[in-house]
């Protein structure tokens, strides 16, 4: 079984709607081995990305620091949430190559164009664009109508406001890399597509990742990888349900922010008890954080536990 999993933007410590979406898939997968299938599990890493930059402006930083920081405090949580490891990390930044000889196919197919030392996915070319969501270009255009900034600059070299970047041409002062249109950095999309494409084939058994990714990310990969291979990209795709707080969203703006670390070390909270409480719910269905949801799957893992240890005293008394 060939599964790709969305993984992280390395800019901040992972978060409980992080947890709960790398529990899911990392059960998903146990699942399959424990049936008998032979996993190949990829999980990447965004380590180019505006927010990535943003932090190293703040701190007076690296991007490579920042992001060589943070996937080690990812490790680290994984670790403790015994989640396994995937078998194979790839990064954006390590997979340029990849990245751009994909931009080049899908140019020479006549669905990327360049403009500028920018290259845009021109959308319309894809006559099934929206398959994943469900979404029609026709009823997002009448929702979109007078949102199109004219005064921002990539929105000016757009053929069409839907089509996205593939490439985005070198800024001051931000890494760059060569490339057939000069240089520059991927968009995020295609770093996705890139790398599995290098890493699993043209086509996968199951992709994952977190429901907030069905559009655009997803809808555009299939996009990116569909336009060139003429491949279905993923057989099955799986998308885990949103993490609220005492029934509201999480979010850093409304304060209700809680990362791994904190509800481990600050809470007290077994991690096992985390595994639980994500495991309790239906894995598309929003879960609710909440004192008396963490206290019900506390009660649940210690009648586990202690079934778990009878169970192991009780055989090898009879044995």
């Amino acid at each position: 079984v060939r599964m790709y999993c969305c993984g992280v933007t390395v800019y901040d410590y992972c978060h409980l709607g992080h947890a709960r979406s790398y529990i899911a898939w990392d059960t998903v997968r146990r699942y399959l081995k424990w049936k008998g299938f032979e996993v190949r599990y990829v999980q990447n890493f965004t380590d180019i990305d505006d927010k990535i930059l943003n932090r190293a402006k703040q701190e007076g930083s690296t991007m490579e620091a920042v992001s060589e920081r943070y996937t080690e405090a990812y490790f680290e949580d994984m670790k403790r949430l015994n989640i396994l490891e995937a078998d194979a990390y790839p990064r954006a930044t390590k997979t340029i190559q990849g990245i751009t000889c994909l931009i080049c196919d899908l140019q020479e197919r006549g669905f990327a164009y360049a403009a500028n030392g920018d290259v845009f996915y021109a959308v319309r070319q894809l006559s099934d664009y929206g398959k994943l969501s469900g979404r029609k270009l026709d009823d997002l255009q009448a929702g979109a109508s007078g949102r199109v900034d004219a005064d921002d600059p990539e929105a000016r070299k757009k053929r069409d406001p839907f089509d996205f970047a593939l490439w985005k041409s070198a800024k001051p002062g931000e890494p760059a890399w060569d490339s057939p249109w000069g240089k520059g950095r991927p968009g995020w999309h295609i770093e996705c597509s890139a790398m599995v494409r290098e890493e699993l084939g043209e086509s996968i058994d199951i992709h994952v990742g977190g429901s907030d990714l069905i559009f655009p990310h997803h809808e555009n990969e299939i996009a990116q990888s569909e336009a060139v291979t003429g491949k279905k990209l993923a057989s099955y795709w799986m998308h885990n349900g949103m993490v609220n707080v005492g029934g509201e969203k999480m979010s850093k703006s409304l304060g209700n922010f809680t990362t791994i670390r904190d509800l481990l070390d600050k809470k007290g909270v077994d991690p096992m008890v985390l595994r639980l409480f994500v495991l309790r719910a239906n894995y598309r269905k929003p879960i609710d954080f909440t004192e008396e949801s963490i206290q019900a799957a506390e009660n649940g893992w210690q009648t586990l536990k202690e079934g778990l240890l009878f169970g192991h005293h009780f055989g090898s008394k009879l044995s």
